[in-house]
């Protein structure tokens, strides 16, 4: 399996733009799909980095965009709309996202706060005027057909983008993250993670695997070589493997520091610069315990 991180386009109609969230480069993707003159933008980063992700666009031809479609409701891929909004106000563009999610970003409070911690303010704003999609909904550019699927479980708001022509579907977060072909980050994150939803999505993707050729993950790259059963039984095989032994460790001694450190050595022993990775991965060990707390896994 090929993972692609460059920026640029990678199918005929879909470009990779590297959102660089929080100032790191490949952490989040965001996707621009062009059609005859019409464009749609995948998920949009945080605000500061809007600037950058607009240069980025005309560098490659693909500004503006006309329509803002978001995976979830989750901040790092809905903060920047109002700002990128601004930044093409001489375009008429329309926001999009599942029916599910319109009240999570009309008022994204109850997200804010649970995903608050000591180490970092989450306060992403409200988003509003959305077209609310579901499922079996198609977003027709000038002839390129995108199918919504509802790809729940890592939040219960999450959809996919399917794009027949070009076999490749656009998952956001609905997996979990992926680094040089291995899985490294569970997708269970508060405030609605739904185990049985999550295992029915990787079903779900796994039985679409004959009519794919690519998935795009919001973290991060695009997955190609038409392997993708092997990596879905991988990453299914991992949330198993994560989720128990964060249960397993929390119980025994239930410190950030402590927890990071151990997830780092089983899952992660390879990754570059460790120190600089897990403090920022501490961030993510709290939303996961959050997630735990309020799904019943951790009393």
């Amino acid at each position: 399996m090929v993972v692609i991180k460059s920026e640029g386009k990678f199918n005929d109609n879909s470009y990779l733009v590297d959102g660089n969230l929080m100032g790191t480069k490949e952490n989040l993707a965001i996707y621009v799909i062009e059609n005859g003159g019409m464009r749609l933008l995948i998920d949009t980063s945080s605000p500061l980095q809007s600037r950058k992700i607009v240069k980025k666009m005309k560098e490659l031809g693909i500004f503006p965009v006309h329509k803002i479609l978001l995976t979830h409701s989750h901040w790092d891929h809905i903060q920047g709309v109002e700002k990128l909004k601004k930044l093409m106000k001489e375009t008429d563009v329309e926001v999009l996202a599942s029916e599910k999610a319109i009240d999570n970003l009309k008022d994204p409070k109850i997200i804010n706060d649970v995903l608050e911690n000591e180490m970092f303010n989450v306060q992403a704003k409200p988003v509003v005027d959305v077209t609310p999609l579901k499922e079996g909904d198609v977003i027709d550019l000038n002839g390129l057909k995108l199918e919504v699927l509802n790809f729940f479980g890592h939040t219960m708001d999450s959809i996919a983008l399917y794009d027949e022509k070009n076999k490749n579907i656009f998952v956001g977060d609905a997996i979990g993250a992926v680094l040089d072909n291995n899985p490294i980050e569970p997708p269970f994150m508060p405030p609605d993670f739904n185990e049985q939803e999550l295992l029915k999505t990787y079903q779900k993707l796994r039985d679409m695997k004959d009519k794919l050729n690519s998935i795009c993950l919001g973290h991060f790259g695009v997955l190609t070589e038409n392997d993708f059963n092997k990596i879905l039984e991988e990453i299914e095989e991992f949330y198993y493997k994560t989720r128990d032994s964060i249960i397993k460790w929390y119980n025994e001694n239930p410190s950030l520091e402590s927890l990071t450190s151990k997830y780092f050595e089983t899952f992660m022993p390879s990754i570059p610069n460790p120190e600089m990775q897990m403090e920022f991965f501490k961030l993510t060990m709290d939303w996961l315990i959050k997630s735990l707390k309020l799904s019943g896994f951790i009393k």
